[in-house]
């Protein structure tokens, strides 16, 4: 379960904006986003963004020089790349470029199985034996200073261009070029990697960038979506004019790649990007076929690179029936460890899973159970890990506090990979909970913010057609989220071969419908007749030649339902299955009393058989003066005293009210004795 948190803009920014001829609900999302000044809402409408100077960034000039020096005297440059997208398109990007420019260029990308992220030696060594005496990374680097010092020994010069955060010292080398730098002047910081080799190409042609995007945006475009870099500032504009790019694109590949994709008569948006032309790119590096996606987007031949899309289509369905085995995996290893769910930082290993693409089915995990996670994978006395984090939480700030027990680690607060040996995992488990506490005294809830609250008619086809340009939506620009409240369900219907859901709902007398995407049956705890408050992407859908609205759940609840009471009391919980002391100033909210459980077992016992999980249970049952502590000790304790049954079922469990001949003395509960003792 998520937090919702509504925006509050400044009205008097929305009536300023409406005063000026924008829209109602455009002149309300533009103070969502925190714009103030009417020109500055007004140029973001507009997409106007000027492009940084490339030579802004430190040591740009250093690395022009040292690579122009290299094309004139015809040395041998490798480009060091990445196996992911935003890693495989920097690759590509300059590899072309400065093969158009007449250089001696051959690229080096790791294989993400061997030899794992970034530079290793032997990749040094087999790059020296190519008659390379320069390397140029893209997309890593800045974390490889062993790596670089032997490439010099070796006698190769190295330009590093990275995007991730650096440690200290940086790497001692002929340039190194990363915005985030802390010797870096003020220069836009959240470019991806395809946008720093993109800046390289900018400062050898002297150019801002405008032209040189006429040539690479769809590549640009491409990588910086699937990096899920902030879509702002200077990113929003290449984006922008990517998309354009990419419906008209020059690059064999990338058109073979929409082709095969289903998007080659599609408008595309940077969803479609993000969520189906990315994927594919991505899956061909986890599965160790990174060659194959950057050959792809250097293809100068049609059926060449048809059949390589083709490929890279498979190796998508490949990575997607690998995920769902492992998913299965970490279902089945949580149903017989469900105490590992009150941790501040689950943790899970497993044999046999694959270590390229268990960082995914992290992010899914997080996704559902609302926790940071790092899922590990064990071959060859080694474990391999890939975490995934919450807003709020400094995962890779909480990984280096077990640096000691580290062979090799890097990411930033919200993802980070890292290898130790199996022989340390139970001492990692135990210093990374104990780090985990040290950073966060409260573990931070995910949250889902809500841009507005909207009534049926208020969103419609010709409104959403004015929000495009707020767009191209994606991270820290995030696609609308509506909140309609007070709506009654009126009808219950399967999609998709009961993968899917469409309600019928109805609010304040208007019907309307929705459909809730990977939300099976079994897995919806709501019925026909319950009033529900529905937070919902609304975008255009064309069918039939004919554009409809399609109103797209993210999340449900009850209407009425305090949020609040639900993550305090689910911190408290989690502190009392840990065995730690409940923080002070909850301790009497979050400890049942005779009272309230006589309460709760009437309320369940009129109710009759509740099939879901706790947390819907809650929603249900709860009062308003019980936290989720409270209301899930006294479960615990009706069941402790034979008066609740519950049972695992496919849809999550069935709560059953045990009814008994004999009075029960609930003081009698070992559980209720051992809150008396804590309450004192």
């Amino acid at each position: 379960m998520k937090r919702w948190e509504l925006a509050a803009p400044s009205l008097e920014t929305v009536s300023l904006f409406c005063e000026n001829g924008f829209s109602p609900l455009t002149a309300y999302l533009s103070a969502v986003k925190g714009m103030e000044d009417l020109e500055e809402a007004r140029r973001f409408l507009e997409g106007e963004e000027d492009l940084s100077d490339p030579f802004l960034l430190l040591d740009m000039d250093k690395a022009v020089k040292r690579i122009q020096k290299a094309i004139e005297e015809g040395e041998r440059i490798c480009i060091y790349g990445d196996y992911d997208c935003d890693g495989i398109t920097a690759t590509a990007l300059l590899y072309i470029h400065l093969q158009n420019i007449g250089a001696d260029v051959f690229f080096y990308i790791p294989d993400r199985d061997q030899e794992g992220y970034g530079m290793n030696l032997r990749a040094v060594d087999a790059i020296a034996g190519r008659g390379a005496s320069l390397i140029i990374t893209v997309d890593n680097g800045i974390s490889a200073i062993d790596e670089i010092a032997y490439a010099i020994r070796s006698g190769l010069d190295v330009v590093v261009t990275d995007h991730h955060q650096p440690r200290e010292p940086l790497p001692v080398c002929t340039a190194v070029v990363n915005p985030h730098r802390k010797d870096q002047k003020m220069v836009f910081r959240d470019l991806a990697g395809v946008g720093i080799a993109f800046k390289l190409v900018c400062a050898l042609e002297q150019d801002d960038g405008k032209e040189m995007l006429e040539y690479y945006a769809d590549l640009v475009a491409l990588g910086t979506i699937a990096d899920v870099v902030p879509l702002l500032g200077e990113n929003r504009y290449m984006v922008r004019q990517g998309l354009k790019s990419l419906r008209h694109t020059q690059n064999m590949g990338l058109e073979a790649l929409l082709s095969a994709s289903g998007l080659g008569e599609k408008e595309l948006d940077a969803r479609s990007v993000g969520f189906i032309l990315a994927p594919r790119i991505n899956a061909a590096g986890r599965l160790g076929q990174a060659a194959k996606a950057l050959a792809l987007l250097l293809s100068e031949e049609e059926e060449s690179a048809a059949s390589l899309a083709e490929e890279l289509c498979s190796y998508n369905q490949k990575r997607q029936t690998l995920e769902a085995a492992i998913l299965k995996d970490v279902a089945v290893f949580i149903g017989k460890n469900p105490s590992l769910l009150h941790q501040r930082v689950l943790l899970i290993a497993g044999k046999g899973w694959h270590p390229g693409v268990i960082g995914v089915v992290c992010a899914r995990v997080v996704e559902k159970f609302g926790k940071p996670c790092i899922l590990f994978c064990e071959e060859d006395g080694k474990l391999r890990g890939s975490g995934r984090s919450v807003d709020g939480f400094d995962l890779i700030g909480c990984i280096s506090r077990c640096h000691a027990l580290l062979e090799q680690y890097g990411g930033h607060p919200a993802a980070a990979g890292l290898t130790l040996k199996a022989e340390y995992y139970q001492e990692f488990c135990i210093q990374i909970q104990q780090a985990a506490a040290r950073i966060a005294k409260y573990m931070p809830a995910p949250v889902l913010h809500l841009d507005k609250s909207v009534a049926v008619q208020e969103v419609t086809v010709p409104v959403l057609k004015t929000l495009k340009k707020l767009g191209p939506f994606g991270s820290c620009n995030d696609l609308p989220v509506f909140l309609y409240e007070r709506c009654r369900i009126e009808g219950i219907y399967m999609m998709g071969a009961g993968k899917h859901l469409r309600l019928r709902l109805n609010q304040d007398g208007q019907s309307f419908y929705a459909v809730y995407f990977h939300m099976p049956p079994e897995n919806f705890y709501y019925q026909v007749g319950e009033t529900v408050d529905i937070a919902a992407n609304c975008e255009i859908n064309l069918y039939q030649n004919k554009e409809q609205l399609s109103i797209k759940i993210k999340d449900i609840r009850l209407s009425g339902f305090c949020q609040d009471r639900y993550f305090t009391g689910r911190e408290q919980y989690d502190r009392f299955k840990r065995s730690e002391p409940f923080l002070e100033d909850s301790v009497s909210a979050s400890i049942p009393d005779r009272a309230s459980l006589g309460h709760l077992y009437q309320r369940m016992r009129n109710h009759g058989p509740f099939y879901g999980d706790y947390s819907s249970l809650f929603m249900h049952f709860g009062t308003k003066k019980e936290n989720y502590c409270c209301f899930r000790l006294g479960i615990e304790i009706l069941i402790e005293q034979g008066l609740l049954l519950v049972r695992r079922e496919r849809k999550g469990f069935s709560f059953s009210i045990i009814e008994v001949e004999q009075k029960v003395d609930l003081e009698q509960s070992p559980l209720m004795q051992k809150l008396h003792l804590i309450k004192g």
